[in-house]
């Protein structure tokens, strides 16, 4: 009889872009495996690879910062809240600066909301690396 190997687990690294710093920070803390969607030069194709990632992958992870220039990654946290909280995990950081007050107000009540439709709300890297192992 032989032993099944079980699945690596995966997570979508979702949120802030930009040349944001968290991605590099949080990277060699991991130890599952990964996707990453940000690239170069954006594609058609890429965009429904992120899709296919996103639907596939174990966690969905979406860490905010303050280089966060659009609101779409915020939708994707409620969205995913509410269709499959188990698999999502939130953060929000300051690792590329501060948010002005009103924005930590507003990154804290989508945390707020995350946690009642079951996500997860991580408040650093060190309890999204717990979560993700």
């Amino acid at each position: 009889m032989t032993k099944q190997k079980e699945k690596m687990k995966k997570v979508f690294l979702g949120g802030t872009c930009n040349k944001s710093l968290w991605r590099d920070e949080l990277i060699p803390k991991l130890t599952i495996n990964f996707y990453n969607p940000v690239v170069l030069n954006w594609t058609e194709e890429l965009k429904h690879k992120e899709i296919e990632e996103r639907s596939s992958a174990d966690y969905c992870l979406y860490v905010i910062t303050s280089k966060m220039k659009g609101v779409y990654s915020i939708a994707e946290i409620i969205d995913d809240s509410n269709k499959r909280p188990e698999r999502t995990v939130f953060c929000f950081s300051e690792i590329d600066g501060p948010f002005a007050p009103f924005i930590l107000r507003s990154l804290k009540a989508v945390g707020e909301m995350a946690e009642k439709n079951g996500a997860t709300w991580c408040k650093n890297f060190g309890e999204v690396a717990e979560v993700l192992k």
